[in-house]
């Protein structure tokens, strides 16, 4: 069985240039996580490496299956020199810890919450994880194993959680969308949510 985090990283590497950070970080019984940090102009890209060494299990199932099941990374983009969002290498790497620790499935629509700030003094706690295939296309894994996906994360405040959790992901991607929301604003208000 081919490890797949080198694929991993040279698809990330493809995609978004040449990291120009890293940093590792291991929970108790859990794997490595790194989180890379690539620069591109006034945008910077943290993305996980590690989330995707073993697929996502169904936490009901008695024995996690080695080998079937989904596999990502997550990525969030923000705009550069607006806040500390360096800090946010350990709330990331939390958050892809998570199928590990808490036997997650991270998938398009679910919202993930850290407990605190992303980054000091950040308006989010949680992110909506939004649909793969923009930034980074999946990576296709030999049979059987299942493609990795590269899961963007869009940073919600504490009243947008909240009304996520009421009227679902699409109504919220929406709001933004109409209200002209720039979602890599580090430092920006909740969308109104009336």
């Amino acid at each position: 069985m081919a490890d797949v985090l080198p694929l991993v990283e040279a698809r990330l590497r493809s995609a978004l240039g040449e990291p120009d950070a890293r940093a590792a970080v291991t929970f108790l019984g859990t794997d490595r996580i790194e989180v890379l940090r690539f620069t591109d102009g006034d945008i910077v890209r943290y993305a996980t490496l590690g989330m995707s060494a073993q697929p996502m299990g169904d936490p009901t199932a008695m024995l996690a299956d080695p080998v079937k099941g989904p596999r990502a990374e997550l990525v969030l983009s923000v705009r550069a020199g607006l806040a500390d969002t360096d800090k946010v290498l350990r709330p990331l790497a939390v958050l892809a810890a998570s199928p590990q620790v808490e036997g997650l499935v991270v998938a398009p629509g679910a919202s993930l919450d850290v407990g605190e700030p992303l980054w000091p003094g950040a308006p989010f706690t949680s992110v909506l994880v939004a649909e793969p295939g923009g930034l980074v296309e999946d990576l296709e894994l030999d049979e059987p194993l299942d493609p990795v996906h590269f899961l963007p994360l869009l940073p919600m405040t504490p009243n947008e959680a909240a009304w996520k959790r009421v009227h679902g992901a699409q109504a919220l991607q929406e709001r933004w969308l109409t209200n002209g929301t720039d979602l890599r604003d580090p430092s920006r208000k909740s969308v109104p949510l009336e």
